[in-house]
């Protein structure tokens, strides 16, 4: 904790000195020229929210450039306003790290000035190495299924190869995905312990979801990156609204929330509960001892204290309970176990402009995850486990850097301390179902306290740079050092190309990066070394994985649609992974010599056709192997297979595409279809057969205040494993069919 601090204290010692930046948001950059293509000079520029009453602003200098910081993720109109000039008004995405940029060719005005609109945002950023997507509040609540508490269709509808498997989600073949909020990452080194949602997709405005080529800036969670631009009350004044529905299982999913705003401040706050008879993924098409329940908080708060000063508080906290759903068996012989889950987060963020182009920008955080699981009944027939994780992290980001000319430079640190307080406890006996001739070994271990501290320290360096109109470049340098169970020290470089091909508008992209990934605090007490000896198994010290990325992608837009084609190669040394106890739901995670995981993604999309048809789609053909030997966590000595094997996340074929349509009088429709190939069955080679689902939502709004949706999800009611796997009950089937209705009435006060 104090080498974090200092860290950080020496960082913003620099940034006062120095006067840099390194910003969360995106920038736009907007220039301006008159007919005879001559720079506009004191030309108003206005960055205007289309989802709220957000705006910033900015004038052009003497060569025509305004540079706008600080624009959080999301979709705006580009206004320019010039005396003798018609205005006129661009569409844009703001992505963070990245700048927009845009050219404005002004007309003379004539007697009656004309507003010039170019519609939809533009298809194709050409500056960025990375794929990515950036889907809003609107596809969320019209997307089947997207907006409940529990749902992640939000990223699995929208992100090629994301997939949810014994009840977590995967992409690009593994665990480990950054969640952040307004560009602060949430941090979390524990993995497949937690199957409670992160966030509520209610209260989410826009998320960033990025796969693969990751800047310095990002991080080192090789699979994923979803940044979070929550709900302000910018779209609000003196709002509320209530939200709440029911469906089949007894499911409701309610929300009560209000927001407003001033020229100078925001606020945003939420509550929701939710409850459902069928929680968790069942390991057989019944449905036994599966009630699920959880509720939340969740606030806001922005004050631009001055022109150059800008204030974010962020703060959430749920609570979440979980059945460990049962087959027939499990349920007559009286097993009850449960899952109980906490998770609290909160950061305070200053921005300071401190020049042109020039910010500061500084967010302390704390984080505090809790996962419980109590094996319940049974005690004679099984190892019964107790396992209470509550993990604390106190931790921040600082960031300094330039927006200037060709150069879009950053220089930050992130770190956090870690605290781990594991509650763990085992009865029973260690019969193997399997094996009904071995002897069970009887076992008992009282309740064990165990305490692990670590902390984790990165600096980034990194520069945008636009080589030419056509070229830009993207590197820089991640250092990160690790200290816990033990201490390891790593260097991340990052490079990557975007190549805009002129008159076709076509960028073609390519980046290399390595990752590092910090490991779990886990460990083994006394008494479970003794359990561990007794099943002939051991708990190795578990070191960070280690990644080498290369990827190679281009984008065509054609016509009002971008098709975007991507190709990557993850390489892997001791990639992560996990196992349980014996018979037990006691899970440790352990890490593998080597993996490999390729793939081919394609994204097809159309924001707006006929001005009422948006259309998605996204596809990923992927394998994911590993090779040799456990290294670290829970083994068993066995030998490694000679060549590769398939890992339980391989999944070759998926593709998830949907289409909303507006409609007349305030309704509109929309349809997913979602394809898997299967996965692997067993220990393979073999894979699980094929699936299919088909989700549909129709939605009517009735004036400002009322509006109803209806949703089913997985229509034909197909049954199909997802996969066979120790997790939170063995086998898991795909979810049925769930219909629900949901009512929302707005309000003000």
């Amino acid at each position: 904790m104090k080498r974090v601090a200092a860290v950080i204290f020496g960082i913003l010692l620099c940034a006062v000195a120095t006067n840099s930046f390194a910003s969360v948001f995106g920038t736009v950059k907007a220039i301006v020229h008159d007919p005879q293509h001559r720079p506009v000079q004191g030309a108003k520029v206005v960055v205007q929210s289309r989802t709220s009453a957000f705006n910033q602003s900015g004038i052009t200098n003497e060569d025509g450039i305004a540079t706008v910081l600080n624009v959080p993720v999301g979709e705006y109109d580009i206004k320019i306003v010039s005396p003798g000039f018609a205005e006129t008004q661009q569409s844009v995405t703001v992505t963070s790290g990245n700048v927009q940029e845009l050219h404005f060719a002004l007309a003379v005005g004539q007697h009656q000035e004309t507003v010039e609109v170019s519609g939809e945002p533009a298809l194709v950023d050409p500056a960025s190495s990375t794929p990515e997507a950036v889907v809003s509040r609107v596809q969320i609540a019209q997307t089947p299924g997207a907006d409940g508490s529990n749902s992640l269709a939000l990223i699995t509808n929208f992100t090629p190869g994301a997939t949810l498997v014994h009840d977590q989600l995967h992409v690009r073949g593994g665990h480990q995905v950054t969640w952040a909020i307004d560009g602060v990452p949430v941090p979390n080194t524990n993995i497949a312990t937690n199957v409670g949602p992160q966030f509520n997709p209610k209260d989410i405005d826009y998320v960033e979801e990025q796969r693969g080529s990751f800047s310095a800036e990002f991080g080192d969670r090789t699979y994923g990156v979803f940044n979070v631009a929550t709900r302000t009350g910018f779209e609000r004044s003196r709002q509320g609204e209530l939200v709440t529905s029911f469906g089949n299982y007894n499911s409701t999913d309610d929300q009560l929330s209000f927001g407003d705003h001033s020229d100078k401040s925001a606020y945003y706050f939420s509550l929701n509960g939710n409850r459902t008879d069928h929680g968790l993924a069942t390991p057989d098409s019944g449905n036994l001892h599966n009630l699920g329940s959880g509720d939340g908080v969740f606030t806001s708060l922005i004050f631009n204290i001055t022109p150059n000063d800008q204030l974010r508080v962020v703060g959430s906290a749920r609570t979440d309970q979980y059945q460990v759903p049962n087959d027939p068996i499990s349920e007559d012989l009286g097993i009850r176990d449960r899952e109980r889950e906490q998770d609290s987060f909160g950061s305070f963020s200053w921005i300071h402009t401190a020049g042109p182009g020039v910010v500061f920008t500084v967010s302390p955080s704390y984080h505090f995850n809790r996962a419980a699981f109590d094996g319940l009944g049974d005690e004679a027939d099984r190892l019964v486990t107790t396992d209470d994780r509550a993990s604390f992290y106190v931790g921040g980001q600082a960031s300094v850097g330039i927006v200037r000319g060709r150069h879009n430079a950053k220089i930050g640190v992130y770190g956090f301390g870690q605290h781990d307080n594991t509650l763990i406890g085992v009865n029973g006996n260690g019969a193997d179902p399997d094996d009904p001739t071995a002897i069970p070994v009887p076992v008992s271990i009282p309740l064990t306290r165990q305490l692990a501290s670590g902390d984790l320290e990165a600096i980034f360096v990194e520069d945008q740079f636009k080589a030419f109109s056509w070229l830009t470049i993207n590197g820089g340098m991640r250092f990160t050092h690790f200290s816990g169970l033990i201490s390891e020290t790593a260097s991340s470089p990052r490079i990557g190309v975007a190549i805009l091909i002129p008159h076709l508008k076509w960028v073609v992209r390519g980046s290399y990066g390595r990752f590092y990934q910090a490991p779990p605090l886990d460990t083994a007490g006394n008494g479970l070394q003794q359990l561990l000896t007794n099943q002939s198994l051991a708990f190795l010290p578990l070191h960070g994985e280690r990644d080498e990325q290369r990827e190679i992608g281009i984008t065509i837009p054609i016509r009002e649609w971008a098709l975007e084609v991507d190709n990557f190669r993850t390489g892997a040394h001791n990639f992560f992974d996990h196992d349980s106890i014996g018979n037990s739901n006691l899970f440790f995670p352990l890490t593998i010599e080597a993996a490999r995981i390729t793939g081919t993604e394609v994204t097809l999309r159309a924001p707006r056709l006929f001005k009422k048809l948006d259309v998605h789609m996204v596809y990923s053909h992927q394998t994911a192997e590993g090779s040799g030997a456990v290294t670290g966590g829970l083994t068993d000595f066995t030998p490694p297979d000679s060549g590769p094997f398939f890992l339980d996340h391989d999944q070759r074929n998926t593709m998830n595409t949907g289409a909303s349509l507006s409609l007349p009088h305030g309704s509109w429709v929309s349809g997913t279809v979602s394809y898997g190939s299967g996965f692997l069955n067993g220990d393979g080679p073999d894979h699980l057969p094929a699936y299919s689902t088909v989700d549909l939502a129709l939605g009517k709004s009735f004036g400002e205040s009322w509006s109803v949706k209806l949703t089913g999800t997985n229509l034909a009611n197909q049954h199909y494993f997802v996969d066979f796997s120790n997790t939170f009950g063995g086998s898991h089937f795909g979810e049925p069919r769930m219909i629900s209705a949901q009512l929302r009435y707005r309000f003000h006060y």
